[in-house]
């Protein structure tokens, strides 16, 4: 493990990407997801359709070819960006159909006459779903939230083949420059990894374990 010590400023450099790429991808797929979740549940059809075919469409669609557009398609089209920036882009437009999807769910949980409740004292859809769903949706949400954010962690990977010198990208320059310790250098990549998804899950376990009981 010698060569894990020796290059752990590095490790911490790409360990210290990746957190980024968490952060920001998950943030703008919360943003992104909420909007969607909403506009699946809007009184207005071409909303819904909108919300429906996207979601379709974009967690069907393999992540690299997510990355594709954002890093090559988008600059092509005369978008000067980063390949960071482009891959914020991609793990954020990638992950909030998920994200859409687990908050739909945790709405479809909340009893529809709370809904009826809130249209009966005046309420608009918009002062409805903010004020009296997804606070509800959004306490039974979290726990898959947490993983889908889990998967995120994991699929911030793939920015390493696209110039972002990720955790996993620090590793296979390691792994090509010491050919005789793949393996140590390899675990420790796995490692860092853990250190984010663990304690994500087990979060999730003690939310989910709390709120059955307070259930």
């Amino acid at each position: 493990m010698d060569v894990v010590i020796d290059n752990l400023p590095l490790y911490l450099q790409g360990f210290g990407v990746t957190l980024l790429l968490l952060a920001v991808g998950g943030v703008g797929a919360l943003v992104i997801g909420v909007l969607i979740a909403t506009m699946r549940i809007a009184p207005v059809a071409s909303l819904r359709w909108f919300a429906t075919v996207y979601t379709e469409i974009i967690r069907n669609t393999p992540l690299t070819l997510v990355f594709i557009f954002c890093a090559f398609v988008l600059p092509y089209l005369g978008a000067d960006i980063p390949y960071l920036v482009s891959a914020f882009i991609a793990l954020g437009v990638y992950t909030s159909p998920f994200v859409a999807e687990a908050l739909r769910s945790g709405i479809n949980g909340v009893p529809v006459g709370q809904a009826e409740a809130a249209r009966s004292i005046g309420l608009g859809f918009g002062q409805s779903v903010s004020l009296v769903i997804f606070p509800q949706a959004f306490r039974m949400t979290i726990p898959p939230l947490i993983n889908v954010f889990i998967a995120l962690t994991k699929n911030t990977s793939v920015a390493g083949g696209f110039f972002v010198a990720e955790l996993f990208a620090t590793g296979r320059t390691l792994a090509n420059a010491n050919g005789s310790a793949v393996i140590p250098i390899l675990l420790g990549v796995a490692f860092f990894y853990l250190l984010i998804t663990v304690p994500l899950g087990l979060f999730a376990g003690r939310l989910e374990a709390k709120w059955a009981v307070a259930r």
